[in-house]
């Protein structure tokens, strides 16, 4: 499966780390990957787990009418994970709670699989205004599965796309992403496209930007012919500068950044409870050997944008070419889907 950044450059590859390190290594980067680096306790676990488990719990954050969900994985496959990332822009309408989401809408939506041998991580954005049915509800953009019925219904919706179950969820405010880029230091996104917000120009090609930049330049849209498509590349690149950062040997022999940077992301975060800082050590000795150039970002197929009965601009899905991906979810088997770059069309 070929990595969609390598059309989009590619960051200073970071010092190797030290061997003894492999397994403290490997939780991190599924960290950054499944909760925007909220889970980095691995290498200082014993002072840093109760500053990850302070984050917010989501209540029965899963659909209730189990005899629809997709069955579990079985046989070699059923060690696999979906983790669902939801990111919202809305913190504070719902009495503050980032965890009660009823009534807003998602402003990004990934799916990270990570298969049962370990080897690699995917992850899979869905572009906001996606077209299709949602349970109960008829037909509507995908973000707002969350504003009907919340986080379950989401996984619903979610779960009904993939035909695949999944088995935790995750939702970030936006906010975090400052206090964990500042945590590092900065880091170093690559732009595919130049443009202007918040006063800084944001030129092609790699840049260090600041947290207040970093959350200009995953917030940004209109300035891109092609809208939600750049913004959700935006958003990977950052995430993918975020975990190169994170992986840097000067990140990793730095104990004071390491528990910077959980504690910047956890006022930020809502979780499920299986969700832990133990679940993440189990992982992440698992993923020992997992690196930065191991983890493959895409977006789910479309057609390009179109236009709602009811005059909405939307995003089609391309369903035939969804069927690989479904296959892959389904079956364990995602290194074999070959992603394109999603666009207008």
């Amino acid at each position: 499966m070929t990595d969609i950044f390598s059309s989009l450059g590619s960051a200073q590859k970071p010092a190797p780390p030290r061997k003894r390190n492999g397994w403290q290594i490997a939780l991190i980067a599924i960290a950054a990957v499944v909760v925007l680096v909220g889970g980095t306790v691995g290498l200082y676990a014993w002072t840093l787990s109760n500053t990850f488990d302070s984050a917010e719990k989501i209540v029965d954050p899963f659909p209730t009418n189990f005899d629809k969900r997709p069955a579990a994985l079985t046989g070699d496959a059923s060690k696999a994970q979906n983790i669902l990332l939801l990111g919202s822009d809305t913190r504070g309408k719902n009495n503050g709670s980032l965890a009660d989401m009823t009534g807003q809408r998602s402003d990004m939506i990934m799916v990270a699989h990570i298969p049962a041998d370990r080897k690699n991580i995917y992850v899979m954005s869905i572009v906001r205004d996606s077209w299709l049915d949602i349970p109960g509800r008829g037909k509507a953009k995908i973000n707002a599965a969350l504003s009907y019925g919340g986080v379950p219904l989401a996984i619903e919706t979610i779960e009904g796309v993939l035909g695949a179950r999944i088995d935790h969820v995750a939702i970030v405010d936006f906010t975090g992403f400052k206090g964990i880029t500042d945590a590092l230091g900065g880091v170093d996104v690559n732009s595919q496209v130049p443009f202007t917000r918040g006063g800084h120009q944001f030129s092609q090609g790699l840049q260090h930007v600041n947290g207040t930049q970093a959350l200009d330049f995953v917030r940004e849209r209109k300035s891109f012919k092609d809208g939600d498509f750049q913004r959700t590349r935006n958003q990977q690149a950052f995430i993918k500068a975020v975990l190169t950062q994170t992986l840097s040997a000067e990140t990793l022999t730095d104990p004071g950044k390491i528990s910077g940077l959980v504690g910047a992301v956890a006022p930020f975060l809502a979780v499920d409870d299986g969700l832990n800082s133990s679940y993440l050590a189990g992982l992440g000795l698992e993923l020992r050997d997992v690196r930065v150039g191991d983890v493959t970002f895409f977006t789910m197929p479309t057609l390009g944008t179109g236009t709602s009965p009811d005059g909405q601009s939307i995003v089609n899905i391309d369903w035939e070419e969804l069927k690989a991906v479904q296959r892959g979810f389904q079956t364990d088997t995602l290194d074999e889907y070959e992603p394109t770059v999603q666009t207008i069309g």
